[in-house]
């Protein structure tokens, strides 16, 4: 079970503990602190930095075997424990109850980290971030006197433990203790008809993908998409119409555009050719067309999934507005360098939508006015390659230069994903903007989150390089 997703690192723990249950997790804990030894969890293994596989950690707590989806009467809520993937958790509520959550596209991934850190996909300019769901938590902390033990806390307004509910609402994985289960119920929702009681996904998935070839695409044409695909987004924030420009470097040969509507829509037809008509326009190099309408079921277990092991770096932001024009030509002298980086790639996603109706402090997750999220990866051979890391570091620099060469927050960004994280931005090497990373993570949420790590982890058993630290 020594699997390492990021091949830029190499685990090498004195033991890993699978745990099936509460009681074995309960007990791989109380071993960690009795022996003075650092312990890290581990569910779908897919961080992108070293929070479990840094050389310092000597138990790796894998609960990866504890993956079960069901419902509990007590609390009216489906209960899914953190071992499960989304692919496992997406299948099991579709079929045993007709609802899903508004998580992300990747099935292999584990909500363990998941949704501690608030968890987004394609429904979430509908239905918002799954952490909007998370009715509760059910996990083992450890106190004052290094004793491990069992809570559940709630978003309920008379739980004693709700500080807890909501560090878990972004606050990332790691930070707290273990989380066993989560608690899953939308804030709306009412009866006991379990149908009910979580958003139900749209029927089918309809998309268009537009792909381009680099031949066919000069500066000016790619200046222009880019543009007019972030304008667009700014002019209809609110729209069920979700994109992403997936920008792969000149060495793969062509790059994409992926769109998709709520098939529950009537005019979806007519909306996405709306949208296209007025993202290409001006652009001049004709895209290759490709229309689907799948089972939303059978779209979202069938997105592509990154196998892991090869070395890899992703740097990540949120943005309040488009990219400028100056931060286009950047984009597009790295992705065009001429050197053969074929798994370089930039992404930039709609956000927005129903994201953006919940207050930056309701929840630990802050960014909820950002209207695109932008992920930066680098995939390459040799782990100890320090030019291909640098490239992509260099690369996330200049496209920040405006601020220091990291998103800081203001007019344009909206800082950054901690389930994205970087270790960069903690090294002032790469972030000489003097605003520090906790507040690219968290903004004005992080004094909150040092109060709750201090009173439910006051031993700081549960960190890691970006772990929130407790107040003094």
């Amino acid at each position: 079970m020594n699997k390492s997703y990021n091949g830029r690192f190499t685990p090498r723990p004195d033991a890993v503990r699978a745990a099936y249950s509460a009681e074995q997790v309960l007990q791989a804990v109380d071993e960690a602190v009795r022996t003075g030894k650092r312990i890290a969890v581990r569910s779908g293994g897919h961080c992108y930095e070293d929070f479990v596989t840094a050389s310092d950690v000597e138990i790796v707590l894998d609960v990866s075997q504890m993956n079960g989806v069901t419902f509990d009467p007590e609390h009216q809520a489906f209960a899914v424990e953190a071992g499960a993937t989304l692919g496992q958790v997406y299948k099991s509520l579709y079929y045993g109850w007709g609802v899903t959550i508004p998580g992300g596209s990747c099935p292999s991934v584990g909500v363990g980290g998941h949704i501690a850190g608030g968890g987004y996909g394609a429904l979430s300019r509908l239905h918002g971030m799954v952490v909007d769901h998370l009715y509760g938590v059910d996990l083992v902390v450890v106190d004052q006197h290094g004793r491990a033990r069992r809570v559940v806390a709630t978003r309920r307004p008379d739980d004693p433990n709700r500080d807890l509910w909501w560090a878990h609402t972004g606050g990332g994985g790691g930070n707290f203790g273990v989380v066993l289960r989560y608690l899953l119920r939308s804030p709306q929702a009412h009866g006991k008809d379990p149908s009910t009681l979580l958003p139900t996904p749209p029927a089918t998935s309809p998309g268009v993908t537009l792909t381009w070839q680099w031949a066919d695409v000069d500066e000016r044409a790619f200046t222009t998409l880019v543009r007019n695909h972030g304008t667009w987004h700014e002019r209809r924030p609110r729209t069920r119409l979700s994109s992403s420009l997936a920008l792969s470097h000149q060495a793969t040969g062509q790059f994409q555009l992926l769109v998709g509507v709520d098939g529950e829509q009537g005019d979806v037809g007519r909306l996405m050719d709306d949208y296209i008509k007025t993202v290409t326009a001006g652009v001049g190099a004709a895209p290759a067309t490709t229309r689907s309408d799948q089972p939303w079921l059978t779209a979202t277990l069938g997105a592509e999934t990154y196998a892991g092991g090869t070395p890899f770096k992703s740097k990540a932001g949120f943005l309040r507005r488009r990219w400028t024009d100056r931060q286009i030509a950047v984009v597009h002298k790295y992705l065009t360098d001429g050197d053969q980086r074929w798994g370089a790639s930039v992404y930039v996603s709609s956000f927005g939508g129903k994201i953006n109706t919940v207050a930056p402090s309701a929840t630990a997750f802050p960014h909820r006015d950002a209207l695109f999220s932008v992920a930066y990866d680098l995939y390459w051979s040799d782990p100890a390659d320090q030019d291909e890391i640098n490239w992509i570091r260099r690369f996330y620099q200049e496209v920040y230069a405006d601020t220091g060469g990291v998103p800081v927050p203001g007019d344009a960004n909206s800082g950054c994903y901690v389930n994205y994280p970087d270790a960069d931005l903690a090294d002032p090497k790469w972030n000489t903007s003097g605003v520090p990373w906790h507040t690219l993570y968290y903004g004005d949420n992080y004094p909150r989150l040092r109060r709750i790590k201090a009173r439910w982890d006051p031993g700081n058993v549960f960190h890691h390089s970006l772990s929130v630290r407790p107040q003094a």
